[in-house]
């Protein structure tokens, strides 16, 4: 099952499919991206799926996918560790940032109940300052 949402997670991703998107979501959940949040509104701790969804909203708001790579996953039981690379074009600034990432995430009866990214904040941070 986990192998399912983690494809379909990547799958909606690339579409940008909102409603499927969040719909792999649990209700409540553990989310956090460290960074600089005063700067950049995606970046930070959310708790709920609605969070969640506004999340996705105001970062594909702000940003152009130029090109994401999966170099590593590791499956533990009901966890995934995904290690990659993503180039990203910032829309208010158009400059483009290129960073590694590493999504870890938890999923309990069929939904992510956790999710943590790492990635180059300091690089994203820079990139949308005009």
């Amino acid at each position: 099952m986990i192998k399912t949402i983690v494809n379909d997670f990547l799958n909606y991703m690339h579409k940008r499919d909102l409603k499927n998107l969040i719909n792999l979501f649990a209700e409540e959940v553990n989310w956090e991206i460290p960074g600089n949040t005063r700067d950049l509104k995606w970046l930070g701790i959310r708790k709920n799926k609605s969070e969640v969804e506004s999340f996705f909203e105001l970062l594909w708001k702000e940003t152009e996918p130029i090109s994401a790579e999966i170099h590593k996953v590791l499956f533990d039981k009901d966890e995934v560790i995904l290690k990659g690379v993503f180039t990203t074009k910032m829309l208010r600034t158009d400059k483009i940032v290129t960073s590694i990432f590493f999504i870890h995430f938890k999923v309990y009866n069929g939904k992510i109940i956790e999710y943590i990214l790492l990635e180059d904040t300091y690089a994203v941070s820079k990139s949308m300052e005009l």
